[in-house]
C-alpha cells in the first residue's frame, strides 16, 4: 500500500525536471526520471562528484547501513570530546546550531530509537544492490566489485559490539553473512548468517584469507560477504556521462540561491548571476548544504555536516579487498592501484577549511595495525561533508512547495543508498504516491 504524496495522484506527470546537486543521489534521481521520459537539467555549483561523492571509501554495504546514533554514544562521546585524536571530533567553540543538533542527535542514542530507525532503513537497504545492477544493465559504464570485506579487531572483546550490531541488522530483516577466518575451522559466528524464514543460505567464500597488510596486533579477523565496493568518483562520473548520453544537461558553476513557484504550474530555480531555470518539478540533492534551500520550503529537520577524511597510499602487496577496523572507525578500499584509507566523523560546517589534524588522527590510529603500507607517502588527501540527521533517517520526498522535492540526509550511506533513493523518488514524482520504502523519510516529519 502506498501513501498519497503532496502531489495529487492523477495530476499530469511532469515532463521536465531540474535536479540541484551532481553527486550520487542527485544524478541517480536524474537518471531514473529520464528512464520515465522526463527531460532533465542538473545544476551544481562545482561539478560532478565534487562533494562527498568523490573521496569516500566507496562501500556498497547495506548490511552496515544503520543509524549512526546508538546507545554506545553515551560512553564513547564524552571521552572523544576530550581526545583530539578520537575518530569523533567536535570543535570546542560556541556554536548554537551545532550544539542544538548534537542535543537532538543524543536523544536518539537509545536502543528503542535505534530499533525504530533500523526498521525504517531496512526496506531501502534491501533494494540497494539491485539498484546498482539496474544502472549497469541500462547504460552506466561502471561496475561494482563484490567483497569479501575483511573486518579486523585486536581481540574478541573488541569484536563483540560489531557482532552485536550485525545481529541486530539481521533481526531487522537483512542477510549479512559474517564468519571468522583467522582460525583453522573457519567457524561462523554463533548467530548464523541468514535471516530466519528467507529460505536462503549464506554465500561463503572459502578462499578468504588474512590480508598481508594487517599486523599481528589484529588477532580476530572476520569476512563479511554479500556486500560490494566501487571507486566512487569514477562511478559517479560514469553516471553523469549516462545522464548526458540520454540528452540531459549538467550545468556546473551554477550556484542555486532559491526556488519559487511559477504562475500556473512549475518551478523557477534561481541561479546566481544567471537566468532562472524553469521546469515542472525540482529536486534538491545538495547534501550537507540542503538546509539553505530546503528550510524555507518547510523542511525543519536539522542537517549537520559530518565530515570524513581520506587519502591514498601505496602498499608492498596489492590490496584485493576492503578492510574495516571498527574500533578505530577506519574504512579502507582498493582504489586505482593504491589503498584508500578513510575515517573520522568531524562535526563542522561544510565549507570550513581542511583540518590536517584529522589526517594525523587517522594515521595515529592505524600505524600499529598496518604493515607494508607507506603511510608517509600520501596522495589525494580529501575532506567531504556527509549530511547527517539527528534521527539517522534520510530526507526524501515532497516539500510544502508544489513540485519541489528533496533527496538527502543519508549520513554515511549516500553512496550505497543513492541509486535506490533515486528510483523511489522518481516513482513518487511520476505517480503522486509515496513508495512504502521511503515513507519514513518524509522531509516534513
Amino acid at each position: 500500500m502506498t501513501t498519497p504524496s503532496r502531489t495529487t495522484p492523477g495530476s499530469p506527470a511532469p515532463r521536465t525536471a531540474v535536479v540541484v546537486g551532481a553527486g550520487m543521489v542527485g544524478l541517480a534521481t536524474a537518471w531514473h526520471l529520464q528512464r520515465r521520459g522526463v527531460e532533465v537539467t542538473v545544476l551544481d555549483r562545482e561539478g560532478v562528484a565534487a562533494g562527498s561523492s568523490w573521496g569516500n571509501a566507496g562501500w556498497l554495504t547495506p548490511g552496515m547501513a544503520m543509524p549512526l546514533a546508538d546507545p554506545t554514544l553515551w560512553t564513547y562521546a564524552p571521552k572523544a570530546l576530550l581526545d583530539p585524536t578520537a575518530p569523533l571530533h567536535v570543535p570546542a567553540r560556541l556554536d548554537p546550531r551545532l550544539w542544538s543538533f548534537l542535543a537532538r542527535f543524543a536523544t536518539h542514542a537509545t536502543q528503542r530509537a535505534w530499533d525504530r530507525a533500523m526498521a525504517a532503513l531496512t526496506p531501502i537497504d534491501r533494494l540497494a544492490l539491485d539498484a546498482f545492477d539496474e544502472l549497469a544493465a541500462h547504460g552506466v559504464a561502471a561496475r561494482s566489485t563484490p567483497g569479501p570485506f575483511v573486518i579486523g579487531f585486536e581481540d574478541e572483546r573488541q569484536a563483540a559490539p560489531f557482532l552485536h550490531e550485525i545481529a541486530q541488522v539481521e533481526a531487522a530483516g537483512q542477510v549479512v553473512p559474517l564468519r571468522r577466518i583467522d582460525r583453522p575451522d573457519g567457524a561462523a559466528r554463533p548467530s548464523g548468517a541468514s535471516h530466519p524464514g528467507d529460505g536462503r543460505a549464506p554465500e561463503v567464500r572459502d578462499a578468504v584469507g588474512r590480508p598481508a597488510q594487517l599486523t599481528d596486533r589484529v588477532r580476530a579477523v572476520y569476512a563479511l560477504e554479500g556486500q560490494r565496493f566501487i571507486e566512487p568518483g569514477p562511478f559517479v562520473g560514469a553516471l553523469g556521462d549516462a545522464v548526458r548520453a540520454r540528452g540531459g544537461r549538467i550545468l556546473t558553476g551554477a550556484a542555486v540561491t532559491g526556488l519559487r513557484a511559477q504562475e500556473g504550474r512549475g518551478v523557477q530555480v534561481l541561479v546566481d548571476g544567471q537566468e532562472p531555470v524553469v521546469a515542472d518539478v525540482a529536486v534538491l540533492a545538495t547534501g550537507a548544504w540542503l538546509p539553505g534551500l530546503a528550510k524555507p520550503l518547510g523542511v525543519r529537520t536539522l542537517v549537520q555536516a559530518g565530515r570524513g577524511y581520506s587519502f591514498t597510499v601505496k602498499t608492498d602487496v596489492p590490496v584485493e579487498q576492503p578492510i574495516y577496523l571498527p574500533s578505530r572507525r577506519v574504512a579502507c578500499t582498493p582504489y586505482q592501484g593504491r589503498f584508500r584509507i578513510a575515517g573520522t566523523m568531524e562535526f563542522r560546517g561544510p565549507d570550513e577549511p581542511f583540518q590536517p589534524r584529522r589526517i594525523d588522527a587517522i594515521l595515529a590510529s592505524v600505524r600499529d595495525l598496518f604493515q607494508g603500507v607507506d603511510l608517509d607517502d600520501r596522495h589525494d588527501e580529501w575532506v567531504g561533508s556527509r549530511p547527517v540527521t539527528p534521527d539517522g533517517l534520510p530526507l526524501v520526498g515532497a516539500t510544502r512547495a508544489p513540485g519541489v522535492y528533496v533527496a538527502g540526509g543519508h549520513g554515511m550511506w549516500g553512496i550505497v543508498l543513492g541509486p535506490a533513493t533515486g528510483r523511489l523518488l522518481a516513482e513518487q514524482i511520476m505517480s503522486g504516491t509515496v513508495p512504502p520504502e521511503i515513507r519514513s523519510f518524509d522531509p516534513l516529519r
